[in-house]
């Protein structure tokens, strides 16, 4: 298998439908917004159009996707707009964010002085996907994004993030922009 990343618009109910159980149109109905109904159906409709249509979808102790059985590791985030889904062999994390999110209020609960003099806009919304997925591939509960995980280079011409795990080694992280969004992950 090679590691891969689906970046796509969310599907509509009636175009995930084929590839999701009855459970989960079930469950997707217990969300008030549509617009949270086809993100939970896209990524799970993603992961099976690609692994098939007969494979579990579950969820680990902390909150995380899994394909149970199965050899596989999988990441998803999803925002207005976009579904962000990376499958691999090896354990892998993505999130997606819109780069016109206002960040403002959030950053100094997120950002260190450091990382707001990396760069420039959309360096919010870069580093906080990094802070996401870093939290996501470290599968423990409770870090704090301000404290535990660290952005130390950022370089969107390169699509290159460098970013830390409590006092671990530093780890490469991939940046995407595509279509007015930021796509930051670990395949």
């Amino acid at each position: 298998m090679t590691k891969r990343l689906f970046i796509e618009p969310p599907m509509t109910e009636a175009e995930a439908a084929a590839r999701v159980t009855p459970g989960e149109r079930a469950a997707a109905q217990e969300f008030l917004r549509e617009r949270r109904r086809r993100e939970f159906l896209t990524w799970r409709a993603v992961v099976r159009r690609e692994l098939g249509d007969d494979v579990p979808i579950a969820y680990d102790e902390t909150g995380a996707p899994v394909v149970p059985g199965r050899e596989v590791h999988i990441g998803v985030s999803h925002c207005p707009g976009r579904v962000a889904v990376c499958i691999s062999e090896a354990p892998c994390a993505v999130d997606v964010e819109p780069e016109s999110r206002d960040f403002s209020r959030a950053a100094p609960r997120y950002m260190s002085l450091a990382e707001r003099a990396l760069s420039d806009d959309p360096l919010p919304a870069a580093v906080w996907c990094a802070k996401e997925t870093l939290y996501k591939y470290a599968g423990r509960p409770g870090l704090d994004m301000l404290y535990d995980l660290h952005v130390e280079a950022v370089d969107f011409e390169a699509g290159v993030v460098v970013g830390r795990i409590a006092d671990g080694e530093p780890l490469r992280l991939s940046l995407k922009r595509a279509d007015g969004f930021i796509v930051v992950y670990i395949l």
